[in-house]
């Protein structure tokens, strides 16, 4: 008995330390991000997508590495860094989240783009004027 009392003291000391780090960093993202609303849940999840169907490209064309990965996950870093200097420029003027809404609607249609470019490579149907729109965009 007393040796299931001393685990699950153990136990509970770990799970305590686990809830404090998750937490605290938790507050601290959001306190970065200025707030986890819906805008900020759209450009994640875009950037994960755009992620994934990088890979199944990687996949298709026989081009997947680890170098190529952590260079696209460098570049979704970057984007939420970028982030979060809008969220301080905002807290700086004292703005309503007026950058930090600009650099989302931006990186979500850049993201969008890429993953329409990336679905056209693995076969997916497109629309033919918009093949040719992207196809235009991405010449300039």
């Amino acid at each position: 008995m007393e040796y299931l009392i001393n685990y699950f003291k153990e136990f509970t000391g770990k799970l305590l330390a686990i809830g404090f780090t998750s937490s605290t960093l938790g507050a601290l993202l959001t306190w970065c991000f200025g707030g986890w609303e819906m805008g900020i849940k759209v450009l994640v999840s875009c950037m994960v997508l755009d992620y994934i169907t990088g890979l199944m490209c990687g996949y298709k064309e026989d081009r997947l590495n680890s170098s190529r990965g952590f260079k696209g996950l460098k570049k979704k870093f970057t984007i939420l860094l970028i982030l979060i200097l809008a969220v301080l420029l905002d807290r700086l003027l004292g703005q309503c989240w007026t950058f930090r809404t600009m650099v989302i609607y931006f990186y979500v249609a850049i993201e969008g783009i890429s993953i329409l470019e990336n679905s056209i490579k693995l076969g997916v149907p497109v629309p033919k004027k918009l093949e040719n729109a992207l196809e235009q965009l991405k010449n300039k």
